[in-house]
């Protein structure tokens, strides 16, 4: 039988294992409440921050009329209805050439001199003839109405009986003879008059002036070349001082096929673009129909006018031209339009950023014309959505954003 003592000892509660996971509970809590809080900072310093972009809305734009297709496709060349080669009315060394290439000019603009040494010459020689007959018609005058006042003598003392016939014939000879050499002398004057207005006018050629206002795309001939109005000498004489195109009369020529030709008519709405800037659509109209065909190459040739002339436009460019015909209204007969900052080309296509739910999605886009600053959206679009204009750079699709407030 255990003694009393024991039993006592067995029931008494050891308080050294009870205090134990009190003491770690509290220590726990606090750890993970740190880890959590270290968490949340870190998210905090390292989530993406929104970008601020502009967006405007895509709308509806209700069209012209009934939608248009294309018609026929060909291809043609830009070209001036006014384009001159400016040369010489007569032969001569060139002595000072006053533009260069790319210059604008204006109507009677002076472009080159040539040497008027000889013609100068020539014309100080014909003034002094004129001066010298005006001087020998006055003096004729003089003799003349000293002559007639002594044939009035004569025929007075003629009638008294004083003078002699013979005196009054000779009187009446003498005012005759010098009559006609006053008007012969005058005749002389005028002569004089217009070797002075030839000498002059051959002086006026030796200055080349340009005949319209247009931009001078060559320059042919340098100081101390001869030019000449028509070939000769061979390679050392110029036929012309430069090259002027009226830019105002740019147009494109087309040729197309004769079987294709009943598809096109005067007046008609054409779309153009060049091959050196193949994302640019031109507005431009059918000028003429050029009522002849070419035998050899079965096709007739089309003028094709701008709507609005660039300055991106440039003579012999290559263009691409589709004319379009109107058919009937479609169901909605409204486009959705977008400024053109905000179509961006990725991957070789045609693009826009969407925002929604402060999010950008990446959306490709079909592209049907071009307005002015906006571009007309055939589909990947609807109306009400609203796209970036101005894209920052580093976008990405998915990226969060903030709409700037306009």
């Amino acid at each position: 039988m255990s003694s009393p003592k024991n039993a006592l000892d067995e029931l008494r509660i050891d308080r050294s294992q009870l205090a134990e996971p009190a003491t770690k509970a509290p220590l726990l809590i606090v750890l993970l409440a740190g880890a959590a809080i270290l968490a949340a900072g870190f998210w905090w310093f390292t989530r993406s921050k929104a970008s601020e972009v502009r967006t405007v809305m895509v709308r509806e734009a209700a069209s012209a009329g009934g939608a248009s297709r294309t018609v026929l496709n060909a291809s043609g060349y830009i070209t001036a209805r006014r384009q001159a080669t400016v040369s010489s009315k007569v032969t001569g060394k060139v002595v000072e050439v006053f533009v260069e290439e790319g210059k604008r000019v204006q109507k009677d603009q002076v472009v080159a001199r040539l040497d008027d040494i000889n013609i100068q010459a020539s014309l100080r020689l014909v003034e002094a003839q004129f001066n010298s007959a005006k001087s020998a018609l006055e003096e004729t005058r003089v003799r003349l109405k000293e002559a007639e006042l002594q044939l009035k003598r004569t025929t007075d003392l003629a009638r008294a009986g004083i003078a002699t016939r013979a005196d009054l014939d000779h009187a009446e000879a003498e005012a005759q003879s010098l009559k006609a050499r006053l008007e012969r002398q005058q005749q002389d004057v005028t002569v004089a008059e217009r070797e002075i207005a030839v000498w002059q006018q051959q002086l006026d050629d030796t200055t080349i002036r340009a005949p319209f206002a247009g931009i001078v795309t060559s320059k042919n001939a340098q100081p101390g070349e001869m030019i000449s109005p028509m070939s000769a000498g061979g390679s050392f004489t110029r036929t012309g001082i430069c090259t002027i195109v009226d830019m105002d009369s740019l147009e494109i020529e087309v040729d197309v096929n004769e079987s294709y030709i009943n598809r096109v008519e005067p007046g008609q709405a054409v779309e153009a673009k060049l091959d050196a800037y193949p994302d640019w659509v031109i507005a431009c109209h059918v000028i003429a129909i050029i009522p002849t065909a070419d035998r050899q190459k079965a096709t007739v040739k089309v003028r094709v006018g701008f709507d609005k002339l660039d300055p991106r436009v440039l003579p012999d460019m290559a263009a691409k031209v589709a004319f379009r015909g109107a058919e009937a209204p479609s169901v909605a007969g409204r486009a959705l339009t977008v400024p053109r900052a905000a179509l961006q080309s990725l991957d070789g296509r045609d693009a826009v950023f969407v925002v929604q739910n402060g999010r950008v999605e990446r959306r490709a886009v079909t592209v049907s014309a071009t307005r002015d600053e906006e571009v007309v959206i055939a589909s990947g679009l609807t109306a009400g959505e609203r796209v970036i204009v101005g894209t920052p750079k580093g976008l990405s699709d998915g990226a969060a954003v903030k709409e700037s407030k306009p």
